[in-house]
């Protein structure tokens, strides 16, 4: 938001050069001019306007061309010549901070990411179906419509960047628990019993001035929850110990994290207070969501090692007596969403209910809450065997 209101200002500023008769009829040159004025309006102690213009009137007849690159290379080192192949010298680390539209792709690679927050276009596309349910499921309890595309925009920068990034450590998150301990991506989440893999978003949010204690905790929870996975997987995968059902259910609680997160930085970006009541029933919402999809992708999640609730309570009750108790978990979990929908506002409680029901003819397993239809897959009582079989299978295709 910071560099929009940035470029804001400079295309205000080229319509007042224009305006003032100033333009020289390069928009380079132009550009050039609107952001030496703005600079020139910059806070600078005790100067005033009179005296920064005395002050360039008399040195910069001093600084050549020439003399202007010998400084600029003396702090900044790297020098890149410019995309047509021209003899323009370009600074990374200079525009990276004040300019950065002046940076091409090819800079950006050079640069350390370590502490930035930065996305791939795949994660970009992997979180792309859950923008898509998040804003049509849940933009009704903001009072917005997510069929017009000005309530979308409005938001989607911040929104589409945070679930991209949550996506990206996810799936480094996945493919550890099929890979050795020598694997990078472990290396990586090895570094989250000292430092938090969302720091870098923690600190882009702050500089929007959107991070809040809550979202802060949200997140935190999300490392809590791949945490959770991990060791869930694992002590599943070699029954050298034994699996406690709070655990199971804490993480499948903590599972739906990114909606909560993407809910309280909309309350944010339309600078409204939290609506509790909105955010338990779509926490119980979320609750049989994960659950649906866990049933859904029971044998998907088998293959990969990932967590599951249908495997941990196979794994903590046997083949039996997973589905039975599992069914009554469901049937709590429905009797308090029921009874938290009859406490919405009617109109708001029909539109979720349409939603539901839209994207079940969609074949949407993102949004499915309603009470009364569920299906428990065939158990798989030897997963070992089952995920050979699964790979062998694959290999011959």
């Amino acid at each position: 938001m910071e560099e929009l209101r940035k470029l804001q200002r400079v295309q205000s500023m080229l319509s007042v050069i224009e305006a003032e008769g100033l333009s020289t009829n390069d928009r380079d040159s132009d550009r050039f001019i609107a952001n030496f004025v703005l600079f020139m309006g910059q806070q600078c102690g005790a100067l005033d306007m009179q005296k920064r213009h005395d002050l360039i009137y008399e040195h910069l007849n001093k600084v050549s061309a020439s003399t202007l690159d010998v400084l600029l290379q003396s702090v900044f080192k790297e020098g890149l010549e410019d995309q047509n192949g021209g003899s323009c010298k370009i600074y990374p680390e200079y525009f990276s901070h004040h300019d950065p539209e002046s940076i091409s792709y090819v800079q950006l690679l050079k640069t350390q990411f370590e502490d930035e927050a930065v996305i791939k276009i795949s994660a970009m596309q992997q979180a792309n179906s859950t923008l898509e349910d998040f804003c049509r499921s849940y933009f009704m309890f903001h009072g917005m419509d997510a069929s017009k595309a000005q309530s979308i925009f409005m938001f989607l920068p911040v929104l589409y960047f945070t679930e991209s990034y949550i996506y990206q450590l996810d799936t480094l998150n996945e493919k550890q628990l099929l890979r050795s301990a020598h694997d990078a991506s472990e290396n990586f989440f090895h570094k989250c019993s000292t430092s938090n893999p969302f720091d870098p978003l923690v600190h882009l949010l702050q500089q929007q001035g959107l991070m809040t204690e809550r979202i802060r905790n949200e997140l935190n929870l999300g490392v809590e929850y791949w945490k959770l996975e991990r060791k869930l997987c694992d002590e599943l995968a070699k029954k050298k110990t034994v699996i406690q059902i709070e655990d199971v259910m804490r993480a499948i609680h903590l599972k739906s994290f990114d909606y909560r997160v993407l809910n309280l930085l909309l309350y944010q970006l339309r600078g409204q207070p939290v609506n509790e009541l909105h955010m338990e029933f779509l926490s119980v919402s979320e609750f049989l969501v994960e659950v649906s999809d866990d049933l859904y992708d029971y044998e998907e999640d088998v293959i990969d090692n990932t967590f599951n609730i249908l495997r941990m309570f196979v794994g903590i009750y046997g083949p039996s007596k997973a589905p039975v108790l599992l069914a009554k978990c469901i049937t709590k979990a429905e009797e308090n969403y029921d009874r938290l929908s009859r406490a919405l506002d009617p109109e708001l409680s029909l539109n979720y209910w349409r939603r539901y029901e839209e994207a079940t003819r969609e074949g949407c397993s993102k949004l499915e809450p309603a009470v009364g239809k569920w299906t428990i897959p065939s158990i798989i009582v030897d997963e070992e065997s089952f995920r050979l079989q699964a790979f062998a299978n694959n290999v011959d295709l």
